[in-house]
């Protein structure tokens, strides 16, 4: 009897816990004021610089990994 007392109560002490965590999660969300600007793109933004670089990397993959007779 007194083992099943001992995992009810840790059951809801860890039910409590959870809740108490959840809560304070929530109260800490103040709302977000996120400006995204989508019209101005560096250049690494930019899909030609991705594909310009991973040509360049596979490149030098070739290169470095091709076997020498």
């Amino acid at each position: 009897m007194k083992n099943q007392l001992k995992k009810y109560s840790n059951s809801v002490f860890l039910f409590l816990m959870t809740m108490f965590f959840t809560v304070s999660a929530f109260a800490q969300d103040g709302g977000l004021n996120i400006d995204v600007n989508i019209g101005k793109k560096e250049w690494y933004q930019q899909p030609w610089a991705w594909v310009v670089g991973g040509a360049i990397f596979i490149l030098i993959l070739v290169a470095l990994l091709r076997k020498k007779k």
